[in-house]
């Protein structure tokens, strides 16, 4: 049985992993993780983290992000929940509804859809268990 301390530090250890999807990768299906991740490919599928999302330049998602925190320079066709801070770069081409808690819109950018900031959002659920988890100071919907 693991002690509370290394309980503590096994989160802390997933939290702060990264995974990288490279420019050139076509990914179909779901993503969820626990840690940041950064997309430089072509998602079609929703993805969900319980940290930050950071989609570069060449990145094209087709489908629904959840995240804390989310930085984004590519394209997304789909819904974006960010329940802290969500930045839309210069170059990002955004078709869909926006739900964040801050947001920041570089000149340049693309957006087509409608946003709701400051709003509540939802817990962000992992698994087929649906553990919760929320970002601090978010409240549930």
């Amino acid at each position: 049985m693991l002690t509370t301390k290394e309980q503590k530090r096994a989160a802390e250890e997933i939290s702060t992993s990264s995974n990288v999807i490279g420019k050139g990768t076509v990914l179909e299906g779901n993503i969820e993780t626990y840690g940041n991740i950064r997309i430089e490919g072509k998602i079609i599928g929703n993805i969900k983290s319980k940290s930050k999302i950071a989609l570069g330049n060449s990145s094209h998602i087709e489908g629904n992000i959840i995240a804390q925190n989310a930085d984004i320079e590519g394209q997304v066709r789909g819904r974006l929940e960010i329940s802290e801070l969500l930045v839309l770069k210069a170059t990002a081409v955004i078709h869909g509804d926006i739900l964040a808690g801050k947001l920041v819109v570089e000149p340049g950018a693309v957006f087509n859809g409608t946003c709701k900031m400051g709003a509540a959002v939802k817990d962000i659920k992992l698994g087929e268990n649906g553990s919760t988890y929320r970002a601090e100071g978010a409240k549930a919907v």
